[in-house]
């Protein structure tokens, strides 16, 4: 089996430590050649460096070669794998794309709504010049893309790139739901075999399977009526996410069709996720003063100490999904899995050119997306919404269009009303003034 050579671009990320313990999990069928980190935040990527150097010599002594660097060519020449995970303007910008929507009454979440299409604007730059950077070292690498707001970089990346199929969106939510939805029932996440349809942070389980193709689905649903949701693996004891979990339960009981993605609890219920926020302490001061600082801090104890022992690091299901879904690529195993792509047909009453979500076999030619057929009414209605949305917010960018900027967070569920878009939208263009592109 062929060696690969990654980069991770990112490598000072909080979830970077998760990702090597990931790809030590699944290095007999992933083997790598080199690792390299690149990020231009070089203090605190060398931070994450360090103690991964402990990392890799107690659980990785074959690797032959790791590298930090924050030079382009060094992180993107002859590479075959890169994993992409940014955050452009850091947590202090996610701080006021959650408390400005707040202030209004609006939902303030880092990849929904009004904070997700700040966000948005702001990677959009920065995600361009990565993948032409790329690009201009390893024409063919394979880049697996996890920068959120996902749906909005996609977007942005299919009009710069529209012939580049191996720049590949992915997103770890649906493989975290499906952990839970796997707890339930007592199996492994592994064994289920999951129908899905939508949009990226909004969409719907239509069936669950398992690998032997006895159908699961009506089983789970009654488990969730009965004994509500919960997370499980690096998030289990986060009171975010378990109230976010738990609200799933109420969105089956009203829509009892499909199990629903999480993220559907902002657009459904905007005013309940509304009243559970405190504007003054938001979920980004949540993870500065929580996950953040425990990385960081266990990052510095590793590096202190020079051993991994007594730690709790493991690998995350969705760092192992994102590895699997780079095997399925480099050996051609033409596996399933949930992915971002191009509609082309997959859903024929949406647009063909929107970025949905769907069950796709990934093969060394590429993404083959699974059909899904036409949809319902009022799921197609709230696709179609969703997507004017982002499609929108994009156009934006590329026009410098503050009318569109309006048009998009005045369709936006989470808000619907103009007057309250027009006060939203001034004060998220003096935050980012130093990020968004001018907007006449």
């Amino acid at each position: 089996m062929e060696k690969q050579h990654l980069t991770i671009a990112g490598g000072g990320s909080t979830y970077t430590l998760g990702l090597l313990m990931s790809l030590i999990s699944e290095k007999d069928n992933f083997p790598l050649a080199s690792i390299t980190f690149y990020d231009t935040d070089i203090e605190r990527q060398q931070k994450v460096a360090e103690a991964s150097k402990v990392v890799i010599k107690e659980k990785y002594p074959d690797l032959e070669e790791f590298i930090v660097t924050s030079d382009k060519e060094t992180a993107y020449k002859d590479k075959d794998f890169i994993f992409v995970q940014i955050r452009t303007g850091g947590l202090e910008m996610r701080i006021k794309d959650e408390e400005i929507p707040l202030s209004h009454g609006i939902v303030g979440q880092e990849t929904c709504g009004p904070g997700g299409m700040a966000y948005g604007l702001r990677s959009i730059k920065d995600m361009i010049e990565l993948v032409e950077d790329i690009r201009f070292y390893s024409k063919d690498a394979w880049i697996l893309n996890y920068t959120n707001p996902a749906a909005i970089v996609a977007e942005a990346l299919k009009r710069v790139f529209p012939e580049d199929h191996r720049l590949i969106n992915i997103c770890d939510m649906p493989i975290s739901i499906m952990n839970g939805l796997a707890t339930l029932i007592n199996r492994s996440v592994w064994d289920l075999d999951p129908g899905y349809f939508g949009l990226n942070h909004f969409g719907w389980f239509t069936d669950i399977y398992d690998t032997e193709g006895h159908n699961l689905t009506d089983e789970i649903k009654n488990k969730i009526l009965s004994e509500g949701l919960q997370p499980e693996s690096e998030i289990a004891e986060d009171p975010s996410w378990i109230a976010t979990f738990k609200q799933v339960e109420q969105t089956l009981r009203d829509f009892p069709e499909y199990i629903p993605n999480t993220y559907l609890q902002y657009y459904l219920y905007p005013k309940k996720m509304v009243e559970k926020e405190n504007p003054k302490y938001t979920r980004a001061s949540q993870v500065i003063g929580g996950r953040a600082k425990e990385v960081f801090e266990m990052c510095e104890r590793i590096s202190a100490r020079q051993t991994i022992a007594d730690e709790k690091l493991e690998g995350d299901v969705h760092g192992v999904y994102m590895v699997k879904i780079a095997e399925s690529f480099a050996y051609n195993k033409n596996e399933k899995f949930i992915v971002m792509t191009k509609n082309n047909g997959t859903i024929p009453n949406i647009p063909k050119e929107a970025i949905i979500e769907v069950p796709a076999l990934i093969t060394s030619n590429g993404v083959k997306p699974i059909q899904v057929g036409e949809i319902g009414t009022f799921y197609k209605g709230l696709m179609e919404s969703q997507y004017a949305y982002e499609k929108l917010t994009v156009d934006a960018y590329f026009e410098g269009s503050r009318l569109k900027l309006l048009q998009a967070l005045t369709l936006n569920r989470t808000v619907v009303n103009a007057n309250i878009a027009n006060d939203i939208l001034n004060d998220l263009l003096e935050a980012n003034k130093d990020y968004w592109p001018n907007f006449a």
